[in-house]
C-alpha cells in the first residue's frame, strides 16, 4: 500500500535526495519558501526548503530499503517501527498554500500548556507556560517557590518552544 511518508534527510541535501528519490521512480514533493536576499546590493530569490532537512515521498510501506538507500535520505519518520503514514489532505493543504500567492512562513508546532521562550520585544529572553494561542499568546511567567504567577500577551509569532 503506498502513501506518502517523510524521509529526514542529510543537512543541506534536500535538492540531492529528491533527485534520487525522483530517479527511483517515487513521487516526491519537496515545498518551498519564496524568499529574496539582497547579495552586492542586488536582490536575489532563493528557494530554500520550507521544512529543511525534510523531504515527502510516496511509496509502498513493504519496500523502505530502497528510498533509504537513496542519497541524501537518513531515516524515514516512523511511528512503532512503521513509516508514519501523512494523509492526502495534508499535503494538498500545503501544496495548494505553496503554490497560492498568500504570504506564508514556517513556524514552530507550539500548542497551550507548553514551555515557550519569547524571542522578539520587550520579553526576548523570557520562559513562561503558553495559556492561549490565537493572534495573540497569553504567556504566563511563574515563580514556583511562592506560587505566585503573572499573565502577559505578545505576539504568536514572537514565541518558540522552549
Amino acid at each position: 500500500m503506498a502513501f506518502w511518508a517523510c524521509a529526514q534527510l542529510q543537512p543541506q541535501r534536500e535538492r540531492l535526495a529528491l533527485h534520487t528519490l525522483t530517479l527511483a521512480g517515487y513521487t516526491t514533493y519537496l515545498p518551498r519558501l519564496r524568499q529574496h536576499r539582497i547579495s552586492y546590493g542586488r536582490r536575489i530569490a532563493t528557494t530554500p526548503a520550507l521544512f529543511p532537512g525534510y523531504c515527502f515521498a510516496r511509496f509502498n510501506v513493504r519496500e523502505r530499503l530502497p528510498v533509504l538507500k537513496c542519497a541524501g535520505v537518513v531515516n524515514i519518520i516512523s511511528f512503532e517501527g512503521e513509516p508514519a503514514p501523512i494523509p492526502d489532505h495534508e499535503i494538498d493543504g500545503i501544496r495548494l498554500l505553496v503554490e497560492s500567492d498568500l504570504a506564508y512562513d514556517p513556524c514552530p508546532m507550539i500548542r497551550e500548556g507548553m514551555q515557550v521562550e519569547v524571542i522578539h520585544g520587550p520579553l526576548k529572553g523570557v520562559v513562561g507556560r503558553l495559556v492561549r494561542k490565537n493572534e495573540k499568546a497569553r504567556l504566563v511567567l511563574s515563580v514556583d517557590l511562592i506560587g505566585q504567577a503573572v499573565s502577559v500577551e505578545v505576539d504568536a509569532a514572537d514565541v518558540r518552544p522552549y
